[in-house]
C-alpha cells in the first residue's frame, strides 16, 4: 500500500486518488512519463511500452511497492506523457530528460567533467595529447575517462617518454625558433621547428591510439617486425629505438591482467541494491585485458535492477568515449533490444548486451559484483559518517532541523569595483555545484558589504513558495553586522522562522583567536564545538567553497571587463566584432599573437584593421589574470 506519512496526508490522498482517475484516459502507446511534486519539480522520469498500464501499476492504492516507490508516490502531485512512435525514442527521450531535470528518484550519472581524459586532436597537422576534463563534439579523438588525475598523468609520462609526439601547444610552435627542451632529451620529434614528415609522426600517432585503445600486444607484434626489417637493412640505430619501445611496452603489459582468452573488448557492469541504495560497478576489458574499473552509487534510485540497468547504460554511454561490441551486465536491461539499436547505432556497428550465466564471462560479471558490493558498503559508511556529522553541526548550534542542506553567501569586490556575490549549496555535506548562483551587486559599487549581502538575499528568497528548495541551515561570511542584515531582510519576506540562520567569521590572531567564529542571531557569544571540531571543519569548507566561487566570479569579470575595454579603443573594432575576436581566439593574449591572415579569416576584419589591431595590442602591457 501507498504510505501517505508526508506533512499534509490528505492532501497527499486526495492527489493519489486524483491521479488513479487521470490515469485511466492516458494512451496505450510508447512514451516517457513525468511525475511532479506539488512545487512542479520532476520527481521522476520513466519509459514505457505501454503508458496506460505503466502507470496503472503506480497508482493502485492497495498495490504493495517497496519502500522507494511508496516514498516517491506519497509526493507526487502530477504527472504528465509524451507519446513517442518507437520504444527506441522513449529510450532515447527518457535519457534526455533525465539528464536535464536531475530527478531524484532516478539512477542520474552525475558530470563526468571531474574525470579526466586524455584528448588527441587528430585535425591537426602534429596532433598532441593533452588532459582535458570536459569531452566535446569537436572531432578529437578521446580516451577515458581515467579514474583518477594520477593515472592519467601516469598513462601520459609514459606515452610523452616511449612515443615522442609534440609537447608544445600550437600556439607556442609558431613563436619558436629552436627546438625545445623536449628535443634535446630525445622525448620529442621536434616538429615545432624542424621539418618533420607528416607520414612518419602520423605513424607515432596511430601507435598511441593502438597503446590507449589497448592494442598493446598487435602493436607489439607490429613494432617486432619492423624491428627485424630495419636489423635486416642494417638500419640499427632505427631498430635499436624499436627495440626499446618494445621492451617498454612489454613492462607495461606485465602490470596489465589478463582476464579472457579471446583478446576481446568488453565492457562488464553489475548493480547490488541494498535498502534505499544502488551501485553499479564497470570493469573496462579491451584486449582481453583489464585496463581498469569505476564505480557508481546511487541514493534513493526507484525501479527493478533491470530498469535502474537500462537507464544506467542510456546516460553512460551517451558521453562515453568508445563502446565495445560485448557488454555484459549482471541484469538484462528492460527493452534490451532498443538499448541495443541504440547502442550499434553510437558504435556504427552491432553493439550485443548479455547477461552470462557460466564460464569466463561470468566469472567477470562476478568479478563486477564483488566491487559494487564494496563501492555499496563504502557509500553506506561514508553516508553514516556525514550523518553523524550533521547531527553534531545540530546539536552544537541547537538547530530546529537537521542541516541537510546548507547554503552560503559571500561577497566580493576589488576597491568596490566590480562587486559580486555567490551563493554554494551543500547537501549531506556534500557540495551541489549544480545549485551554486552567482550574482552582479546592483546597488552600487561602493564597498559595503552590509548593504551587499542584504541585496543577494533578497533576491534568493524574495518570490516565497517559489524561491524552494529552502536551505536547512543559511551560513553568510560574515560576523553579526552580517547577520543583521540577512536577519533583517529575512523579517520583511516573513521567512525569520523559515530556516536556521548562522554567521562565520575569520579568526584574529592579534585578539588571541585560534579558530574561526560561528555566531547566531541573538546570541552574544560564539558557538563552542568543544569535541566536535569536525562540525565547525564542515562550515569552513562551505565557507571556503563560497570565498573560491566569489573570488573566481569577480575575477573572470574584471579580466573581462578589462579585455573589452583593450579593444574598445581600437578604430574599427564595434562590439560585434570585438565578440567575434573574443569568440575566435578567447582572450588578449591569443590575439596579439595572432597573425594578420588570422585575423581577417574573422568575418568583418579587413587587412587595414587587422593591422590596426596589432599595432594597438602591442603597445600596451599583456594583462595578468
Amino acid at each position: 500500500m501507498v504510505d501517505f506519512h508526508t506533512e499534509n496526508s490528505q492532501s497527499a490522498s486526495e492527489a493519489f486518488d486524483r491521479l488513479t482517475e487521470q490515469v485511466t484516459h492516458v494512451s496505450t502507446d510508447p512514451g516517457v512519463y513525468i511525475m511532479r511534486d506539488p512545487q512542479g519539480k520532476v520527481l521522476y522520469v520513466g519509459k514505457a511500452r505501454n503508458l496506460k498500464k505503466r502507470l496503472q501499476s503506480y497508482f493502485q492504492r492497495h498495490r504493495p511497492h517497496d519502500p522507494k516507490t511508496r516514498l516517491l508516490l506519497g509526493k507526487v502531485m502530477d504527472f504528465e506523457t509524451i507519446i513517442t512512435h518507437t520504444e527506441n525514442e522513449a529510450l532515447i527521450l527518457e535519457s534526455n530528460l533525465i539528464k536535464r531535470h536531475r530527478p531524484r528518484y532516478n539512477v542520474v550519472l552525475k558530470d563526468d567533467k571531474r574525470y579526466p581524459s586524455l584528448r588527441l586532436d587528430i585535425t591537426e597537422k602534429y596532433p598532441n595529447l593533452s588532459i582535458v576534463r570536459k569531452i566535446k563534439d569537436d572531432g578529437a579523438i578521446y580516451f577515458g575517462p581515467y579514474g583518477s588525475a594520477g593515472a592519467v598523468r601516469q598513462a601520459l609520462k609514459f606515452i610523452n617518454k616511449t612515443f615522442k609526439l609534440c609537447k608544445c601547444r600550437c600556439e607556442q610552435q609558431k613563436k619558436r625558433t629552436r627546438p625545445c627542451l623536449n628535443y634535446q632529451m630525445g622525448l620529442c620529434m621536434g616538429p615545432c621547428v624542424l621539418e618533420v614528415a607528416p607520414e612518419a609522426y602520423q605513424e607515432a600517432v596511430k601507435e598511441v591510439v593502438a597503446f590507449l585503445r589497448g592494442r598493446t600486444p598487435a602493436l607489439i607484434r607490429r613494432l617486432k617486425k619492423q624491428m627485424l626489417a630495419a636489423a635486416a637493412n642494417q638500419a640499427f640505430e632505427k631498430a635499436a629505438a624499436l627495440r626499446d619501445k618494445i621492451f617498454a611496452l612489454e613492462k607495461t603489459l606485465e602490470k596489465q591482467v589478463s582476464v579472457t582468452a579471446d583478446h576481446k573488448d568488453r565492457d562488464v557492469f553489475a548493480l547490488v541494491e541494498e535498502q534505499q541504495l544502488s551501485a553499479i560497478a564497470l570493469l573496462r576489458v579491451r584486449g582481453g585485458f583489464l585496463l581498469g574499473g569505476r564505480n557508481f552509487a546511487f541514493e534513493e534510485a526507484i525501479g527493478t535492477p533491470e530498469e535502474q540497468m537500462g537507464s544506467f547504460l542510456g546516460q553512460y554511454y551517451q558521453t562515453a568515449t568508445s563502446v565495445p561490441r560485448e557488454i555484459l551486465v549482471s541484469h538484462l536491461p528492460m527493452e534490451k533490444d532498443g538499448v541495443e539499436k541504440r547502442l550499434s547505432h553510437s558504435r556504427g556497428g552491432r553493439v550485443i548486451v548479455s547477461a552470462p550465466q557460466r564460464g569466463d564471462k561470468e566469472k567477470l560479471v562476478q568479478m563486477a559484483f564483488q566491487n559494487a558490493r564494496q563501492a555499496l558498503i563504502e557509500h553506506r559508511q561514508l553516508k553514516d559518517t556525514r550523518f553523524e556529522l550533521l547531527e553534531a553541526l545540530g546539536r552544537c548550534m541547537h538547530l530546529k532541523r537537521l542541516p541537510r542542506r546548507i547554503e552560503c553567501f559571500d561577497n566580493s569586490n576589488l576597491f568596490g569595483s566590480d562587486p559580486v556575490a555567490a551563493m554554494v549549496v551543500f547537501e549531506n555535506g556534500k557540495p551541489l555545484p549544480s545549485a551554486y548562483r552567482r550574482y552582479k551587486i546592483r546597488s552600487g559599487d561602493k564597498p559595503d558589504d552590509y548593504a551587499h549581502m542584504a541585496e543577494v538575499i533578497r533576491r534568493r528568497f524574495e518570490k516565497g513558495e517559489a524561491s524552494r528548495p529552502w536551505p536547512d541551515l543559511l551560513l553568510v561570511d560574515g560576523g553579526k553586522g552580517q547577520i543583521g542584515a540577512a536577519q533583517a531582510v529575512l523579517m520583511q519576506l516573513g521567512l525569520a522562522d523559515a530556516f536556521d540562520l548562522a554567521g562565520i567569521a575569520k579568526k584574529d590572531p592579534a585578539a588571541g583567536q585560534t579558530q574561526d567564529k560561528i555566531y547566531l542571531p541573538g546570541r552574544t557569544n560564539a558557538v563552542q564545538f568543544g569535541r566536535d571540531q569536525e562540525a565547525l571543519l564542515l562550515l569552513q569548507h562551505v565557507r571556503d567553497e563560497a570565498h573560491r566561487c566569489a573570488v573566481t566570479f569577480q575575477r573572470r569579470r574584471r579580466q573581462t571587463s578589462a579585455m573589452q575595454s583593450m579593444l574598445d579603443g581600437i578604430q574599427g573594432v564595434g562590439s560585434k566584432r570585438k565578440a567575434l575576436l573574443l569568440k575566435r581566439f578567447g582572450g588578449i593574449e591569443q590575439i596579439r599573437a595572432a597573425s594578420l591572415e588570422e585575423l581577417q579569416s574573422v568575418e568583418g576584419i579587413s587587412m587595414k584593421v587587422a593591422e590596426s589591431i596589432k599595432k594597438n595590442l602591442n603597445q600596451v602591457t599583456t594583462l595578468k589574470p
